[in-house]
């Protein structure tokens, strides 16, 4: 453990694509720290699974274009299942306004590439979800590829490939202090001892911000409690359905098991590190899922079996993404603002051309740059569930 070519702090799905793709492009010496006994118990396991390309600016379209099919060979690349299942995602208009901006959002999707994005009417939108209250439906919009993972798969896959090559990996190892000398980082402190080396990634989800202040780094990524409601086994939607948003309400659901997964973003929610499932969205969800899917009244849910989890928020719900320039050998990949899995393997790409080669042709990575959000050049996604 003495040092590593690269370390990086936090080995959920994003640690772990990071290092898969470092050691494909032949760094091996790569040491990845999680402080959990296990992988995957932040926010990776939590996570609904969602991944879509359906998006309103250029730079997460164009992850999503490199992410996607990438989940849709992850099989065949690791020898591990991703669990990659092209079921589509449904958006769904019941006003004008939603309508001229999904197809805004269209326009921008052909633009960047995006093939299988297509434009519905009222009865396209009945014929893909017929169990949906249709009266007030004006459209929607429908891409095929979109669809869910298995986050706890990928990242295991994506780990176990990158062990394969050489990487390293300790659990219950706890970063307590970045080193830095006149030329930057020169390691860090662990509840296990020092560990030295010129480059450290801070992957470190939700807790990105704690980890970016041990180098002396403010980093504006806040913590913010998602819940998620699986129903009992109910038969009255179909398993191939596709993820469906009401866009009115912002409920939003998908086949989970021989039931369904219920989403809505409380907008009372307020940040901070709360991983307590309230029982009081039950209520919430179920009142809103009910306008828009009636036969959801018939659904069973069981409290006990729905969880919270943390989506990592910037200010502009954009990735921070590269070196801090004021301090050299420090990477950041944090701040998803929910699309953390879904771009995981597009950000385990960026990251690894920019730490090997300085730059990355698959996006304008000063977009996603850590200087951005000090200087207000702030990216408005407003496609965040």
């Amino acid at each position: 453990m003495n040092s590593a070519d690269v370390i990086i702090i936090g080995g959920g799905i994003v640690g772990s694509s990071i290092a898969w793709h470092l050691t494909e492009a032949g760094c091996r010496n790569v040491l990845v720290l999680e402080r959990e006994a296990q992988q995957g118990k932040g926010s990776t396991g939590k996570s609904m699974g969602g991944v879509r390309a359906q998006f309103a600016t250029p730079v997460n379209i164009r992850m999503s274009l490199y992410s996607i099919p990438f989940f849709a060979r992850f099989d065949e690349a690791m020898g591990h299942p991703s669990g990659y299942r092209p079921q589509g995602y449904l958006f769904v208009a019941t006003t004008s306004a939603h309508l001229d901006y999904l197809r805004g959002n269209y326009r921008r999707q052909v633009e960047a590439g995006l093939q299988s994005v297509r434009l519905l009417d009222a009865r396209d939108v009945a014929a893909v979800a017929p169990q949906l209250r249709r009266n007030d439906i004006l459209g929607g919009s429908f891409c095929a590829t979109d669809g869910f993972v298995d986050p706890y798969s990928v990242m295991t896959g994506f780990m176990r490939k990158a062990m394969e090559r050489g990487a390293r990996l300790l659990r219950e190892t706890e970063v307590t202090g970045i080193a830095l000398d006149a030329r930057g980082v020169t390691g860090v402190e662990t509840s296990r001892g020092f560990v030295g080396g010129r480059t450290v990634v801070n992957a470190a989800g939700a807790w990105a911000g704690g980890v970016a202040r041990l180098a002396g780094v403010d980093l504006p990524v806040a913590p913010l409690r998602r819940m998620l409601v699986p129903t009992e086994p109910f038969d009255k939607v179909s398993p191939r359905s596709p993820m469906v948003v009401d866009m009115n309400s912002g409920f939003h659901y998908r086949p989970e098991g021989r039931g369904l997964l219920l989403a809505w973003n409380d907008p009372q929610e307020t940040p901070g590190f709360k991983l307590n499932f309230d029982r009081g969205f039950i209520e919430k969800v179920l009142t809103r899922g009910v306008q828009r899917l009636p036969c959801l009244e018939e659904a069973q849910v069981n409290p006990r079996r729905a969880w919270a989890g943390l989506y990592e928020m910037t200010p502009d719900h954009h990735p921070v993404l590269g070196p801090v320039k004021q301090v050299p050998g420090l990477f950041l990949a944090n701040g998803f603002s929910g699309h953390g899995v879904m771009h995981s393997p597009a950000t385990g790409r960026i990251v690894t051309d920019l730490i090997l080669r300085g730059k990355s042709d698959l996006i304008d990575t000063e977009l996603l740059g850590f200087d951005r959000l000090a200087a207000g050049r702030w990216l408005h996604e407003t496609a965040v569930l």
